[in-house]
């Protein structure tokens, strides 16, 4: 009876530990995990999300599926993840507008960022960059400004998408500067690009990445960075805090889970985004994109810049009495 007794013990706990174990791995079942990607295929955010993708899968030994959810300035990629299980099973891939600006923008946002996601990693820092057309009469972010205030009615500028980094960048210009555009919202970077070569627009913001190939080739002119540092390509354009401006918000990447992710997943994905954020090869692949060399950042310090970003970019939108219906 004692040896039945004790041999039940052992069984009872080997199960115990087993169970225990499972629980700890952050991954039990053998299916992929889905990346969403709050952008549209093609441009500089998705481009970036699927050789990050690459690399954490080959991190943490998972298989990830990308996925392209774009909308809404990143909403509608934001809202599947906000939705999902909070099993790590859903990754959410975007960018600092769709997180930090959306929470100005629409009144009748279905979610709050800063309470039904939880932040994992920011993914690089870095700037959106002001461009003119090559015929634009200026050189300079001064000589721009002088432009445009002899000129008020002359020009218009464009960006990526009402409510945009872009768009935001531009409206701190103008109440810093004095100077009047009007807004022309494109459905993309691209877009936006082509209109400036062909000649249909002469002021724009844009992606670092996307407007590196008309920067070499001379197309558009880049005149200032939004960003808190210099792009690692385009070292010769000034930041808007270095032109005497005060502009504090990097545009960044950033990997996020549903609300109530379990720590065990944000603390081995934080980690394994911090090591690949350190690679050689990954840290080559961000100068070829533009961005700075990414900062490294707990889950709690990537929640503290969402934070203060929301509190930037909203005293920015106010102002400007920006929205998204």
């Amino acid at each position: 009876m004692r040896f039945t007794s004790r041999a039940f013990l052992a069984v009872a706990g080997a199960l115990c530990l087993a169970g225990t174990l499972q629980a700890a791995e952050p991954w039990p079942r053998a299916r992929p995990i889905q990346l969403v990607i709050a952008s549209a295929p093609g441009g500089g955010t998705d481009t970036f999300a699927r050789v990050f993708a690459e690399k954490l899968s080959a991190q943490i030994g998972q298989s990830i599926v990308a996925e392209n959810k774009p909308g809404a300035n990143g909403m509608i990629g934001n809202e599947a993840v906000v939705r999902a299980a909070p099993d790590g099973y859903t990754l959410l891939f975007t960018y600092a507008a769709s997180i930090v600006g959306n929470r100005w923008l629409m009144p009748k946002m279905p979610h709050d960022p800063q309470k039904d996601l939880t932040p994992i990693a920011q993914i690089g820092a870095g700037g959106n960059l002001l461009v003119v057309s090559r015929d634009f009469p200026a050189r300079t972010f001064a000589e721009l400004v002088a432009q445009v205030k002899a000129k008020p009615d002359a020009y218009n500028y464009g960006s990526w998408g009402a409510g945009s980094g872009g768009h935001i960048a531009m409206e701190s210009i103008k109440q810093q500067t004095g100077i009047s555009l009007q807004h022309v919202p494109y459905k993309g970077v691209m877009p936006t690009l082509i209109d400036l070569k062909g000649g249909r627009l002469s002021i724009a913001f844009v992606d670092s990445t996307t407007a590196l190939p008309m920067l070499q080739t001379g197309d558009i002119v880049a005149l200032a960075t939004s960003g808190t540092r210099r792009g690692a390509v385009t070292t010769d354009v000034p930041t808007l805090n270095e032109l005497g401006l005060t502009y504090n918000a990097d545009a960044w990447y950033g990997l996020l889970g549903p609300k109530d992710l379990p720590q065990p997943i944000v603390q081995k994905l934080n980690a394994a985004v911090n090591a690949i954020l350190q690679d050689p090869e990954m840290l080559e692949r961000f100068r070829q994109f533009n961005m700075a060399e990414p900062p490294l950042k707990t889950p709690e310090g990537f929640a503290q810049t969402i934070a203060r970003d929301i509190d930037t970019w909203g005293k920015v939108i106010q102002a400007a009495s920006i929205r998204i219906d």
